[in-house]
């Protein structure tokens, strides 16, 4: 039977994913562009204290905008039966609005290509970062800070449902974030379009390979990307793939084409879809989770000052606020409150292979601003706190992975959390191969699953969190 794989929206994918140049820039190239975009535009952020903010009031316990829209920074208090901490109270940002972080798709010489923006945030890590096409809350594509429209917001808003490959309601950090989801969204096109200066096309292969580097793929992208499935594939599917000279099928034994065979193989899986689901369903109707506003200002072990919302031991995270000038935005000044975070942290997903097939070690994981209890997490997230002060016995297989074989270390590496609301916040991504003496069995709250699992539950709004998804874009597969 031969298979028509032109027609599948899958194999698209799976060609950009490994053609690792595209027509218009190389890798290199890119990387000069970027530096060259950084050095063009003018930015200025400075600290200021909360009474400098300009259309922004401290107000009903909350800091917020004058317009409503935007975004506010609330108090919570929460209670849970999850973990060794019943009860605490924190700051949290509470944004609504569903925004936009879509890419415009296009075939050149038969390859799919990816329009990035070189867009810089007033939290980046160092300024301009590879963002998508399109990255917008609705307070910003309906102008209520009365600047320009983003552009290209127009192809989104008018894409009809043949053009639309990809279409999900994904999650923020939930951590930092009150039950606040984007809309990822990925379009072809078949038209020619005007390509702005800060603009780019790139293959798939070509923004998993600068994912490599550190802070270069900002945080909308990897989340985009981290949803894009590849199908499943049998044997025979997989010879035709190798036939079509898209992969090179007899290199089996290296650890790239290990993660391809889990991404899109359905055989062999240690644990069904519907043991997960049992498992998944099984924690949330176990643990409770309870989330109250509560004032700013009467926030227990946080202390509220001119500059700084802050905890009394200097833990965690705080919120202040910044003055920002960025040269090519639709608004070029502005002043904002911000999350700046106390310590850089960890993510880091261990895999073994079990049966054959490469198996992730994944947690079921309950943060304060999920929509629904917990989400599937990294093996290790560490965001709070400082992870190397922790006992090894404090975080399961952190012990694990700060001592892992530097042969058994696929990915590791620096990426920003998202620069629009974060100041300056990396964390350090790992992905670890584990050898064979690593035990299948794991606590309660963990489960093994093939990337092609962890692809199928990303169909779904709400199972996997950003830290898992951001591990998983920088996947790839040459």
């Amino acid at each position: 039977m031969k298979i028509d794989f032109n027609s599948h929206i899958s194999y698209q994918f799976l060609k950009s994913a490994f053609c690792s140049e595209g027509i218009f820039k190389s890798t290199k190239q890119v990387i000069d562009w970027l530096q060259e975009q950084n050095e063009k535009v003018h930015v200025n952020i400075q600290n200021i204290a909360f009474s400098e903010l300009k259309n922004w009031v401290v107000q009903d316990g909350r800091i917020k905008h004058v317009s409503g829209k935007f975004f506010s920074i609330d108090g919570i208090n929460v209670k849970t039966n999850w973990g060794n901490v019943a009860e605490w109270d924190q700051p949290i940002i509470n944004q609504p609005e569903v925004g936009f972080l879509g890419f415009i798709t296009k075939e050149f010489d038969g390859v799919l290509h990816f329009l990035l923006q070189a867009k810089i945030e007033p939290g980046n890590v160092n300024y301009v970062q590879l963002s998508p096409t399109l990255q917008a809350t609705r307070s910003n594509y309906t102008q209520v800070h009365q600047g320009n429209k983003p552009k290209y917001l127009e192809y989104f808003q008018q894409a009809t449902p043949t053009q639309i490959l990809l279409d999900q309601l994904q999650s923020e950090q939930g951590a930092r974030f009150l039950r606040k989801r984007n809309r990822n969204i990925i379009i072809k096109i078949e038209e020619e379009i005007e390509v702005f200066d800060n603009f780019v096309w790139l293959t798939l292969a070509q923004i998993k390979h600068l994912m490599l580097y550190d802070n270069l793929i900002n945080m909308d992208t990897r989340t985009v990307i981290s949803t894009i499935p590849f199908g499943n594939c049998s044997h025979e599917m997989l010879v035709s793939l190798s036939n079509a000279q898209v992969i090179n099928h007899d290199v089996t034994n290296t650890i790239k084409t290990q993660f391809f065979i889990s991404s899109i193989t359905t055989e062999n899986n240690l644990h069904s879809t519907e043991d997960i689901i049992s498992f998944i369903t099984n924690i949330k109707s176990t643990y409770d989770l309870f989330v109250e506003r509560k004032d700013l200002r009467s926030l227990n072990q946080w202390v509220f000052d001119k500059s700084e919302i802050h905890r009394e031991d200097n833990k965690f995270f705080k919120v202040i606020a910044v003055n920002v000038e960025i040269g090519n935005r639709e608004v070029v000044h502005w002043t904002q409150p911000m999350i700046q975070p106390s310590q850089e942290g960890l993510c880091a997903f261990v895999c073994k292979k079990i049966n054959g097939v490469l198996h992730f070690a994944v947690q079921a994981k309950l943060e304060c601003g999920n929509l629904d209890i917990i989400e599937l997490a990294p093996t290790v997230q560490c965001l709070t706190g400082d992870y190397r002060g922790n006992k090894a016995t404090a975080v399961p297989f952190l012990d694990y992975v700060l001592n892992a074989q530097s042969s058994n270390i696929l990915v590791d590496n620096l990426q920003s959390e998202e620069g629009g609301r974060f100041f300056k916040e990396q964390n350090r991504n790992m992905i670890i191969i584990a050898d064979d003496e690593f035990s299948n069995q794991l606590p309660a709250n963990y489960i093994w699953m093939t990337l092609n699992q962890l692809y199928t539950f990303l169909k779904f709004n709400n199972y996997l969190n950003i830290q898992a998804r951001s591990l998983i874009s920088a996947i790839s597969f040459i």
